[in-house]
């Protein structure tokens, strides 16, 4: 068996990346990734990678590539994958529209190498999903729909990362009283009417639990009477901690582990209303919506780079670690079948989007798309995978000469409840 060339991502050093670059040869080493491990692979040892829908997935790269070219990176100086995935961008748009199955496949054989990322404290990378749920509701308060969706609040400051770049669903928020800043209200003062005149309601609807749902997946469709759907997505949040409720029914032993699941909680919330109540107060976190005018029917909902997600191809990653737009191809086995059998779920994903309990350079959330059906498969995932990373060929992490790491202690990845 051959040999893998494990490289620990901590040390990995960009040595003269970028194409005729003269990087100083002793300027002190600038590492790519933090707390993770990097191994060379192919992509023809990848599972599943000959028979992917290359064309499906360039046009998701094609779409991050449109905010790569106008935006800067989220940090200062701009981050080594960042700088390396612009010029990738600009020969993905000469490329014909559509290119072409097998031309998009050899696209990112040529533009990419392929790495099989871990974090250096576990084995396996760990995914979850998401999707963004469709309810029935109106512009206006009434005895049916009297659950409120709430705009961002005037008071609300959200702060600025340490870093700089604009805030993040991880940053602290607050109120100013009397020249003081305090943390923003938590969900139960809000439930108890602590907003008060600060915010509007920008959609009333019928169930606490779809707003409660709503809020972990930061977005919703909001049908409206005469038919119009209106879109929602995440406009800030009150800077309270997270805390998943699945982990809360597991721990009193509500719901066994083993048959955790989106549908689980809500079925749990259904059955017993006044403890489900008190259950979700018990996530202190709260979600604010704009109405997004910019989507059609057919986008998906507004991922953190800005851009419509594209279902099944977009990937929620932690933005600490990974660039928007990076390639990433899963090779894991996921309850994506007929009532939750498992399947093979080997496919490029593109970096568009994060979330608070994303954490880690082996975390990830798929988007499913919209809808209950949507819903129900993504409620289902929290699964190990392993993560490929596609890492521009101009950047090469074997040509660092670096020790080779200590070997890592096997630890079981957690079963957590994504936000």
């Amino acid at each position: 068996m051959r040999t893998p060339l494990v490289l620990p991502a901590l040390l990995l050093v960009l040595t003269g990346a970028l194409a005729g670059g003269g990087n100083d040869a002793h300027a002190a080493p600038a590492p790519l990734f933090p707390q993770a491990v990097l191994e060379p692979t192919r992509f023809a040892d990848l599972p599943g990678w000959a028979g992917d829908d290359h064309a499906k997935a360039l046009a998701t790269f094609r779409r991050s590539c449109t905010a790569l070219v106008r935006k800067p990176d989220l940090v200062a100086p701009p981050r080594p994958v960042f700088t390396a995935l612009r010029p990738i961008c600009a020969r993905a748009a000469r490329l014909p529209k559509p290119p072409g199955e097998a031309a998009a496949r050899k696209f990112f054989e040529r533009e990419f190498r392929p790495y099989i990322i871990t974090a250096l404290d576990k084995p396996a990378g760990f995914l979850t999903g998401y999707y963004e749920p469709e309810v029935e509701g109106a512009r206006t308060r009434s005895d049916v729909f009297a659950t409120p969706l709430y705009a961002r609040p005037r008071d609300l400051i959200i702060e600025t990362p340490p870093g700089g770049g604009p805030p993040t669903n991880k940053s602290g928020a607050f109120r100013e009283v009397d020249g003081q800043r305090l943390p923003y209200f938590d969900r139960a003062a809000i439930e108890d009417g602590a907003l008060g005149d600060r915010a509007e309601v920008v959609a009333w609807i019928r169930d606490p639990a779809d707003a409660f749902f709503a809020h972990i997946q930061g977005s919703v469709r909001v049908r409206l009477p005469d038919g119009e759907v209106l879109r929602l997505n995440y406009d800030g949040h009150n800077g309270q901690p997270y805390t998943p409720i699945g982990r809360l029914l597991i721990e009193r032993g509500l719901v066994p582990r083993e048959k955790m699941s989106m549908d689980a909680i809500r079925g749990y919330i259904a059955a017993h209303p006044d403890e489900g109540r008190a259950l979700m107060r018990q996530n202190r976190s709260y979600v604010f919506f704009r109405v997004a005018r910019e989507l059609t029917a057919e986008d998906g909902a507004v991922g953190a780079q800005g851009l419509p997600l594209t279902a099944g191809r977009s990937l929620a990653v932690d933005k600490a670690i990974h660039v928007y737009g990076t390639p990433i191809f899963l090779d894991a086995d996921l309850p994506t079948g007929r009532d939750g059998a498992p399947e093979p779920f080997e496919r490029l994903m593109i970096a568009q989007d994060t979330g608070s309990a994303i954490i880690g350079p082996a975390r990830g959330d798929i988007f499913f798309g919209a809808g209950p059906e949507a819903g129900t498969i993504a409620g289902r995932v929290q699964h190990p995978g392993r993560f490929v990373l596609l890492l521009p060929r101009v950047l090469d992490p074997a040509r660092a000469r670096v020790p080779l790491p200590r070997p890592r202690p096997t630890i079981p990845a957690a079963i957590s409840e994504t936000p």
